[in-house]
């Protein structure tokens, strides 16, 4: 990489045109030298830099389980990570840690008895019928009210149920579900597994698809908890909620999303299905600690979710699945120090001026949108107005003093976090949401648009090369992490974050006809993508109507993202390096953030379940809808990239 322009130009791959494909003109050469890791199901950039992120969480992961005088935070980092990699110790017990909740869960004769078995076995973390999450009421974004959304099945989502391509993975998840068994000592495995199983089909069979699980608008439906009675007159709500340790007034007003996919799999909870829902629940509860379980457990539990569903051949190394546990429990601890080690002020202080740049190029394009009307164009820019940037960290860390981790049990301590998460969560209920909070933490290589809060969070590990480079030319940057930046930004534009105003409310601030016209342009880009077909997973296509909000995003993020470079420019002469032009560094960036391999099985679940497209089109299907893009690298008809004008979509 040279330091002028940003680009690895050596790796660059002459053997194809940017004009026929810009994703393997740039990621070309490392696709054909890159190799999966054996742990991996997949492979790129995004994450080259998560492994760097969990080697330097690994650190100091070790550092605060040596330190000589350690904080309360680090001691408990310290005690948890311990107690996951006293392999010896948690070999020696087996299945011992969970062997009295399957005995209780298997011996239950009554309803009321399993209902309440059930709620104990969610408090700690072991699935539930319905889920469940605290976050702003979308009438009243001030105000905190919980989600219950449809849940109760094993397999990625409900068309793995009854889609003739998952015939085999179903085959392979009920041998699964028998071997489990088998090893938990639950009696009956065989005819227990298909129970179970047939159990959970019926349970999705009733499930909204990914597609409708998309529309916040249909799933809005507040209801009182009187209500929720009525929707599920057999259910002992009452006693459920006892049990799970959640108070009923904390649902005296809640958020039932999917209505009647939750309608019926409690309407299930009758005696007729009771053996089934024994069996239903020891799966739960075995496959909650199975990966902390003895090796038996881990491997039985990795074969199916690992091999089976995503194709990674090798369980990943203890160490690797040790910083997950850890992540998962005390993420912001872990980030509070990891900001301190990695994170540079410099960075932070060009990412304000980056984000602030892509709001002005935002706002300035949508006052010359042709198929928007003043009225709405009014009130977009009122929105825009309202964005709320949150870069690197947190102003505030989570405080764990409640959570108790012992450095000998690790199955003691997952309990522990469920029910700490949980009281964390439900604390929320009845207070004014708070606006600090972040849903990543900082060492996650990510970033994400809240509409309920209309924030834009960019974390601190994400700042950096191939997405971010302090010292790049501005074209590789505004091609990278500038095209992330208005990515998210254009979430809040998108068929969902449109239907969101400034304030985080769910409200409709679009004149009819501006509606009409935005989900017009939306269909035409639902169609190009419908007829995309990945080459990882051959005969298969993009979702269009699943990644339309992603698609969106990217689609404006990179549009907006070429606005602010010209911008930050302020009319003087772009410069040519390395013998590419500002364009074309800006576009070669673009693609090189998308490198990524992935296996047949991963390829086809994301498929099926991901709102994201494929990122071999996320880089080539976006760069051909951008006039800039034909501009920069000539391309003609005839070209693989080639899109006749008034086929690109342009949305923002």
């Amino acid at each position: 990489m040279t330091r002028a322009s940003g680009i690895t130009i050596s790796t660059l791959d002459p053997a194809t045109r940017p004009q026929d494909d810009l994703y393997r003109h740039v990621n070309g050469t490392w696709l054909a030298h890159t190799t999966i890791p054996e742990d991996r199901a997949r492979y790129g950039a995004f994450l080259m830099l998560a492994e760097a992120s969990e080697k330097a969480v690994h650190q100091i992961i070790e550092d605060a389980a040596t330190a000589q005088e350690p904080s309360e935070n680090e001691r408990k980092i310290g005690a948890l990570y311990a107690s996951f990699m006293d392999e010896e110790a948690i070999e020696a017990r087996g299945v011992t840690p969970i062997a009295a909740d399957l005995e209780r869960v298997m011996s239950v004769e009554t309803l009321d008895e399993f209902v309440q078995v059930a709620g104990q076995s969610w408090r700690y973390g072991a699935g539930g019928f319905v889920g469940l999450f605290v976050n702003g009421d979308f009438a009243d974004p001030d105000k905190t009210v919980a989600f219950m959304m449809q849940a109760g099945i094993g397999l990625p989502d409900e068309s793995y149920y009854r889609e003739d391509s998952f015939a085999q993975v179903r085959e392979q998840y009920v041998a699964h579900i028998e071997r489990i068994f088998e090893l938990a000592g639950v009696p009956e495995a065989a005819s227990g597994a298909r129970l179970a199983f047939d159990l959970e089909t019926e349970i999705a069979s009733h499930h909204w698809d990914v597609v409708a699980s998309r529309d916040w608008e249909r799933m809005y439906n507040v209801r009182s908890f009187a209500q929720l009675q009525e929707l599920t007159p057999g259910f002992d709500w009452g006693a459920y909620l006892a049990a799970a340790d959640i108070p009923e007034e904390k649902l005296a007003e809640l958020v039932v999303t999917q209505e009647d996919a939750i309608q019926a799999t409690l309407n299930l909870v009758d005696v007729a299905h009771l053996p089934a829902w024994r069996y239903w629940l020891a799966l739960r509860i075995i496959n909650a600690s199975a990966p902390l379980l003895s090796r038996a457990f881990v491997q039985e539990n990795f074969a199916f979710y690992g091999t089976v569903l995503s194709g990674t051949p090798t369980l990943r190394p203890r160490w690797k699945r040790g910083v997950s546990l850890v992540e998962s429990a005390m993420g912001e601890a872990v980030g509070e120090l990891y900001v301190q080690r990695h994170f540079p002020a410099e960075a932070k202080r060009r990412m304000d001026d980056l984000v602030a740049n892509l709001l002005g190029a935002y706002r300035e394009s949508i006052q010359t949108l042709s198929w928007m009307s003043d009225e709405t164009k009014t009130r977009a820019l009122d929105k825009l107005g309202q964005f709320t940037p949150k870069i690197g960290y947190p102003v505030r860390w989570r405080d764990y003093t409640e959570l108790e981790v012992d450095a000998t049990d690790v199955i003691a301590n997952s309990r522990a976090i469920a029910e700490f998460q949980q009281r964390i969560e439900l604390d929320k209920l009845g207070k004014p949401v708070d606006r600090d909070e972040w849903a990543m933490t900082p060492q996650t290589v990510n970033a994400y648009y809240n509409p309920s809060l209309n924030e834009i969070v960019f974390p601190a590990a994400i700042l950096q090369p191939p997405f971010f480079q302090v010292d790049a030319d501005d074209a590789a940057n505004y091609g990278a992490i500038g095209a992330v930046i208005g990515h998210e930004i254009g979430h809040g534009f998108d068929d969902n974050g449109s239907k969101f105003d400034g304030t985080g409310a769910m409200v409709n601030w679009w004149t009819d006809a501006d509606r009409e016209a935005f989900e017009n342009l939306t269909k035409k880009l639902i169609a190009q993508y419908d007829a995309l077909e990945p080459a990882e997973a051959p005969g298969h296509h993009v979702n269009g109507a699943l990644t339309i909000g992603e698609n969106i995003g990217d689609l404006g993020g990179l549009g907006i993202a070429w606005k602010a470079y010209l911008a930050s420019q302020e009319g003087a002469e772009l410069p040519v390096l390395d013998g590419l032009s500002a364009a074309e560094r800006f576009f070669l960036s673009w693609a090189a953030v998308w490198a990524e391999k992935r296996r047949p099985e991963e390829a086809l679940r994301l498929l099926s379940i991901d709102p994201h497209s494929p990122n071999e089109f996320r880089c080539n299907q976006i760069a051909r809808n951008l006039d800039v893009f034909h501009a920069a690298f000539g391309t003609r008809p005839g070209d693989g990239l080639w899109l006749d004008p008034d086929q690109r979509v342009t949305v923002w």
